[in-house]
């Protein structure tokens, strides 16, 4: 299964995303519409701490009008490597440094309409802290939950941010 690119129209630049129309051929010669958002992409870092809570972050989103508990993440800078945006966002969401950080895959958010790619790490992290120093235009609560706590939300149907969940299956697969 393909589908051409026949134009490309750029339909919004704005200071993160960018949204293309594009007119496709599909493999049986048919022609169709596609709006496509593009976005540089982003980690998101299942963290612990040395005595086994996890560390979430509580934040509003607005495109939800919710908030949600979530794994840190953030969106790479242009030519930032993976693992040194991970680093970066897990001590500026939670203050904590990263003694060890594996990766684990990654997902596509939402490929039905957007090309971000979304590195998953799993991190150790270091016992102490300093205070959370997110972006200015971030306000979030550190969260920390040992793993019942955690898998009775999880079964309550209390978590609905997907690369949480993701992530949390991933950790999980690999026993770590």
């Amino acid at each position: 299964m393909n589908e051409k690119t026949i134009s490309s129209q750029r339909a919004f630049d704005g200071r993160l995303l960018k949204l293309d129309v594009l007119e496709v051929e599909l493999d049986n010669g048919r022609r169709s519409w596609r709006e496509v958002v593009r976005h540089p992409g982003a980690v998101a870092v299942w963290a612990r701490m040395p005595d086994g809570r996890f560390v979430f972050v509580r934040q509003f989103r607005k495109a939800i009008e919710s908030d949600l508990l979530e794994i840190v993440a953030g969106t790479r800078n242009t030519g930032e490597p993976p693992d040194t945006c991970a680093l970066r966002e897990v001590r500026e969401e939670t203050g904590y440094d990263v003694t060890t950080l594996k990766p684990l895959g990654f997902i596509h958010t939402a490929p039905g309409f957007c090309g971000e790619r979304l590195e998953l790490f799993f991190a150790e992290l270091a016992a102490g802290g300093n205070l959370p120093s997110p972006d200015p235009d971030e306000a979030l609560d550190v969260v920390r939950l040992n793993r019942e706590e955690w898998e009775a939300r999880v079964v309550r149907g209390d978590i609905h941010d997907a690369k949480t969940l993701a992530a949390w299956a991933l950790v999980l697969a690999r026993g770590l």
